[in-house]
């Protein structure tokens, strides 16, 4: 088994267990000794990555279609949700939408659950809540591990497609919701993991998602009644910083995350090399990621993982942001616009359901031409600070509490 391989078994388990499943399995194969009473070698334990036992690792995808209630909603079940989530650790994008989300319907009177649902890395209910209040948000949601002590609720929303299987197995609710961030097969291969993703758009659920895109694909492919919400950012973190200037020269920011193979490391790279070459003397920030096992010719300042405190006077230092994604938008594009850095990405329905070329520099998606598109701009000051300006103005034109309104409103459509 080649590296590479290693690697992707470790994701998938990360994905699926997190850190907790990745570690625990991991000592569990170091345990073991072979049939002559001798530790294991090196190559048996990194065949821990293999899913020995798939039937009980799929064991939800066996569970039974429960329904839902279908009498009069007691008037103390009305505006209770539920929401079903898989483990979740400091830094994860999807979750923090989904609390945020969860935030602003509380604000709105509603009373949610929380139900972490498959293996998880917590003590407790108040160890988890703890971490949510303490690196999410503030909540007031109640935390169940599992679904069987989930109390009744008039609506419950599936948050991902591993927590789909088990909502569609709960009972005690009068409306099932599924809130779909990003077309989720397109995470795997082509083979059973994406068939079982793909196959949860089939359950019935009423989804809401994140932009019209999404919307639109799940509706117009699977036949889903789907409603969409949008983007926006913190205001409080996000806007453009003064600092000061050490030097005239063009900076560009590169978000990398190799794991995520959807935000197109390796087009990025390319691109960026062949705009060193062709404008010496431009500079870069990598974050996201330690970069230096990365080959890449060209001086870079390598940040890595940062805290959502340091990112803001990163893209405020930065003229240009390379933002790639193959399938729907992260918030990265809103949250380094709000900060004066004017955004580059890719062409594509699942782009431009929020950027275009009044926001943004859209691109093919060969790193030739979006080279010689950076670089275009890199010489063009009037472009560059007009698209700046606007990009400004776009995001600014956004606001999370809208979104919030619009999600209690379909909610409120659905219950009458």
């Amino acid at each position: 088994m080649n590296l590479l391989s290693v690697f992707s078994m470790i994701l998938r388990i990360y994905k699926t267990e997190g850190a907790k499943g990745v570690l625990s399995r991991t000592l569990r194969k170091l345990k073991q000794k072979d049939a002559n009473g001798n530790a294991t070698t090196l190559v048996s334990k990194i065949s821990i990555f293999n899913k020995r036992d798939v039937i009980g690792f799929y064991d939800f995808l066996t569970f039974k279609d429960a329904g839902v209630l279908q009498e009069i909603i007691p008037m103390d079940r009305k505006n209770v949700v539920n929401w079903l989530i898989p483990d979740f650790g400091i830094g994860s994008g999807g979750h923090l939408n989904i609390f945020r989300f969860i935030s602003m319907l509380e604000n709105l009177g509603y009373k949610n659950n929380i139900c972490l649902v498959g293996e998880h890395r917590h003590s407790s209910e108040s160890k988890a809540k703890d971490l949510i209040n303490e690196h999410f948000f503030e909540l007031k949601a109640d935390i169940y591990f599992g679904i069987e002590d989930l109390p009744e609720a008039e609506f419950s929303f599936a948050t991902g497609w591993t927590t789909a299987y088990f909502l569609r197995a709960f009972s005690k609710t009068y409306h099932k919701l599924y809130f779909v961030q990003d077309f989720e097969p397109s995470f795997y291969a082509g083979g059973s993991e994406y068939a079982f993703a793909e196959e949860t758009y089939k359950f019935g659920f009423t989804g809401v998602c994140a932009g019209d895109w999404l919307a639109n694909k799940l509706k117009n492919e699977y036949g889903m009644t789907t409603h969409s919400v949008s983007f926006s950012y913190d205001r409080d973190l996000y806007y453009p910083r003064n600092l000061q200037v050490t030097n005239n020269k063009k900076k560009i920011f590169c978000y990398f995350r190799p794991p995520t193979i959807r935000r197109g490391l390796e087009t990025a790279l390319i691109a960026l090399d062949l705009v060193a070459k062709e404008y010496p003397g431009v500079e870069f920030i990598f974050a996201g990621w330690d970069m230096n096992d990365f080959k890449f010719e060209h001086e870079f300042e390598n940040a890595g993982l940062l805290s959502l405190e340091e990112l803001p006077d990163i893209y405020s230092q930065c003229d240009i942001a390379l933002v790639l994604s193959f399938t729907n938008l992260s918030l990265l594009p809103l949250e380094i616009m709000a900060c004066g850095c004017v955004v580059v990405s890719n062409e594509g329905e699942n782009v431009e359901w929020l950027l275009n070329d009044n926001n943004a520099k859209l691109s093919s998606p060969n790193p030739v031409i979006i080279a010689e598109n950076i670089i275009q701009l890199l010489r063009d000051d009037g472009k560059l600070n007009e698209l700046r300006s606007k990009g400004i103005d776009f995001a600014n034109s956004t606001n999370w509490n809208d979104e919030g309104k619009k999600l209690a409103s379909y909610l409120e459509a659905i219950s009458s």
